[in-house]
């Protein structure tokens, strides 16, 4: 019994991602799961933030985005992936998701031996509190939704038609340089064959 108690079941909840997927309310040509979904933001997050330092000479922390990135959806191993019209049909709504995603994030943290927990929970306080790299997660959160919508529309999926419109829209209204470079210099490639790649 005493071996039992030294086990930590976090790493095996954070693979559970792979189980959750997202987009729930609407019909997929190819499911996306969490853990896909984590994987590619944390690709995007570190294009973001390598262009940011070696076009725009900014000081972004390339492996603290990455990791933000990586780790941004796992306390949803909880709670699911919430759609986002009704995770933001209101402020109350978002306000009780908030504290949901919160109380989370505890139980995961608590599932951690002592000596590491300060070292994740700072992780997902950054997600949360870390406004300069925030930016940076929440842009190639959209990517990636952006991305998502396109590849179903290319497979003659019109569910993501204006949610792809939306997500647009959300990203020009961004002041960051790092995305625009993204947008005109890879973004296109996305519409791409393999054999036009």
């Amino acid at each position: 019994m005493e071996e039992m108690k030294k086990l930590s079941s976090f790493y095996a909840l954070v693979f559970r991602q792979k189980y959750i997927q997202r987009w729930g309310l609407m019909r997929n040509a190819f499911p996306e799961s969490l853990a896909a979904h984590s994987s590619e933001c944390a690709i995007l997050a570190h294009a973001l933030a390598t262009i940011g330092n070696k076009v725009y000479g900014c000081d972004y922390d390339v492996g603290k985005v990455v990791t933000m990135a990586l780790f941004h959806d796992v306390p949803e191993v909880f709670t699911g992936d919430m759609p986002t019209p009704i995770k933001y049909a209101n402020p109350s709504i978002r306000s009780q998701f908030k504290s949901i995603e919160e109380e989370s994030t505890r139980n995961l943290v608590a599932k951690l031996p002592n000596e590491l927990r300060g070292e994740y929970a700072e992780i997902f306080d950054s997600v949360e509190n870390d406004q300069k790299h925030c930016k940076l997660l929440k842009a190639a959160d959209r990517l990636c939704a952006f991305i998502k919508c396109e590849e179903e529309e290319r497979f003659g999926n019109s569910e993501f038609v204006g949610a792809k419109k939306g997500i647009m829209e959300r990203l020009k209204e961004s002041e960051l340089p790092e995305l625009n470079y993204f947008i005109e210099h890879f973004l296109p490639a996305f519409r791409l064959t393999l054999d036009e790649q």
